[in-house]
């Protein structure tokens, strides 16, 4: 009598279980290697900003410090008007008021003092950048810094500056910097020009 032979199409389940679970194994290797190795954009910053106007004064100062920037239209962006034209205030800083961050659901206090504003498209013409004493906590001097960045098509520093303001109330034109239409830096200078109005010494 003869043998008769396995049915075509027949298969072990467990192997099938098998196969499968490396298939969906191998799936989830492809993707989550898509996301830590994402498509190369040849070293590009993502364009949300044109420029970058960064203030900052020493880590646990007690003390306020206010930026305020004019565009070439008279747009004037400071704490109170955190937003004006192309301009953003995207981090106002009130020394150590408040300052605190959530980590691992504890509240630690945050030690940066440091605010950003954000120009983000090209206007041509003069920006000015002014930094303002405007609430001492420790009647002490503060060393204040300023750093302005170009940020298309590459990251390129254009200003980098240190002053010392003495007093609540004063005022100091920190650079004044003029624009292309192309978005390229034409000079830089730091003579002076008043811009905080009476309504942002509301301290004094």
């Amino acid at each position: 009598m003869a043998r008769r032979g396995k049915r075509r199409g027949y298969s072990d389940p467990f192997t099938d279980l098998v196969f499968n679970t490396l298939l969906g194994i191998t799936f989830l290797l492809i993707v989550t290697m898509l996301f830590i190795n994402p498509e190369n954009k040849q070293g590009k910053i993502n364009p949300k900003a044109e420029y970058i106007i960064t203030v900052s004064w020493p880590d646990w100062s007690p003390d306020d410090i206010d930026t305020w920037v004019e565009s070439p239209r008279g747009d004037l962006v400071w704490f109170r008007n955190p937003e004006a034209g192309l301009m953003n205030l995207d981090r106002d800083d009130r020394g150590m008021l408040n300052d605190f961050i959530i980590v691992n659901g504890k509240k630690v206090a945050n030690p940066l003092n440091q605010e950003i504003v954000t120009i983000r498209g090209v206007i041509p013409g003069e920006y000015v950048v002014n930094v303002h004493y405007y609430a001492s906590q420790d009647k002490k001097a503060v060393p204040v810094q300023v750093k302005v960045e170009k940020v298309n098509p590459v990251l390129e520093v254009i200003y980098y500056g240190t002053v010392t303001l003495d007093h609540q109330g004063e005022e100091k034109t920190m650079v004044r910097f003029k624009v292309a239409p192309d978005g390229s830096v034409l000079a830089t200078n730091n003579l002076p020009k008043h811009l905080v109005t009476l309504e942002g010494r509301d301290q004094e």
